[in-house]
């Protein structure tokens, strides 16, 4: 049956709506771009800071944004003499407007040289939505510019990127800059204040629970010991990937395929396998373990874990919460301008790493505060990011 004169209207009008609104966030992205290079190329290029080799960072909300950003800036820059070279670092591919992206083929080089590449003189800025965002190390780094919500350890580990000494170049902590479009000064305050002075836990983390989740992952029968031997022996040993990669797809096979395990099961052993990894690895840094076993089951576990598929039971409830939320407007205002934030002298008190191995199954169930919600909802989906779920 032919839509009637009235449904075509209304498509028509919500595609006009849509138009409009990519429209609209395509110009403001093209404004902010403008706003920053307006800054940094006059402060930070032709100022010379750190002997003329200070480098940026744009942090975009997600992927499409990253693109965007990456497009207006080298326009801009085309139109300015290209004072620069400007890269960006995204993982795995990405469709806007009808076109796939990936991050090699617009920078022109393999992904595994971007860091490289922007190391060198020309390249001043890198354009991120979350890769890079954290654990990046560029001394030149000393320049950010912010568009995405940064909350908690998140905020800290992003802003500190610039707090990375450059004696050599002259590195200053009056060289350090970074425009906001998206937080408050409130929102970085509340993120810092934890961590700043004094913290220490409220309690030890109980080391002996990695004997219990050994014990519990060991008794799924999702992997063999010697398999997890000969994986150890041969990463050590600095085996390619054809080596090493067969060894943890029979390993998650028999997870996903051959052991008759339930979705709740499946669920409980990658959230052990998940709590293993950290806690070991957290704890490792910081004590020295004899035991050698939990340090062969963490190298193991860190590459096995991606591949274990888990069926989420609340896809539904999280697909039925997206089509309801309308993310159609959206404002921008200069709201402070070299304001400084004052953070609390005062000792915090953190909790320490949840200790408890009861993976999936819990007995009363705790429900988080919303806020608590959207942000792991957030940073499991539209984080891209490649190696994490991709958004």
């Amino acid at each position: 049956m032919a839509p009637s004169t009235n449904e075509q209207a209304l498509d028509a009008g919500i595609e006009k709506q849509l138009t409009g609104r990519c429209l609209e966030a395509l110009k403001t992205i093209v404004i902010k771009a403008e706003i920053m290079l307006d800054h940094f190329i006059p402060q930070v290029v032709n100022s010379k800071n750190l002997k003329g080799k200070a480098k940026g960072m744009v942090i975009t909300q997600n992927i499409e944004a990253a693109i965007r950003y990456y497009q207006a800036i080298s326009r801009i820059l085309n139109d300015r003499g290209n004072p620069f070279k400007v890269v960006i670092a995204f993982s795995g591919t990405k469709e806007v407007d009808g076109i796939e992206y990936s991050e090699a083929q617009m920078n022109g080089f393999a992904e595994n040289e971007t860091r490289d590449f922007f190391d060198k003189d020309e390249y001043r800025l890198l354009v991120v939505a979350n890769k890079h965002l954290t654990g990046f190390d560029q001394p030149k780094l000393c320049t950010m510019y912010v568009d995405k919500k940064l909350q908690w350890v998140l905020a800290v580990q992003a802003l500190s990127r610039l707090n990375r000494a450059a004696a050599k170049w002259g590195k200053k902590t009056e060289d350090l800059f970074i425009l906001d479009f998206f937080n408050s000064v409130d929102d970085i305050k509340t993120a810092f204040d934890p961590f700043y002075t004094a913290t220490r836990l409220s309690e030890a983390t109980d080391v002996n629970v990695l004997h219990e989740l050994k014990d519990s992952l060991d008794d799924e029968g999702a992997y063999e010991w010697h398999e997890v031997e000969q994986f150890v022996e041969l990463y050590f040993d600095n085996a390619d990937a054809q080596q090493l990669s067969p060894i943890i797809d029979t390993a998650a096979f028999r997870f996903n395929s051959e052991l008759a395990l339930t979705d709740l099961q499946k669920a409980d052993f990658k959230i052990k396998a998940k709590q293993f990894v950290k806690i070991y690895g957290q704890m490792a840094s910081i004590i020295p373990y004899e035991i050698v076993v939990w340090e062969k089951l963490f190298w193991f576990l860190k590459f096995l874990i991606p591949k274990l598929i888990v069926k989420d039971p609340n896809a539904n409830q999280i697909d039925a919460l997206l089509e309801s939320v309308d993310l159609s407007s959206y404002g921008l205002e200069r709201v402070k301008l070299n304001h400084s934030i004052g953070l609390n002298a005062g000792e915090t008190e953190l909790e320490p790493q949840n200790s408890n191995p009861r993976g999936a199954y819990g007995g009363n169930e705790e429900h988080d505060p919303l806020d608590e919600i959207i942000l792991s909802f957030n940073e499991r989906w539209f984080q891209d990011w490649g190696a994490t779920p991709e958004e």
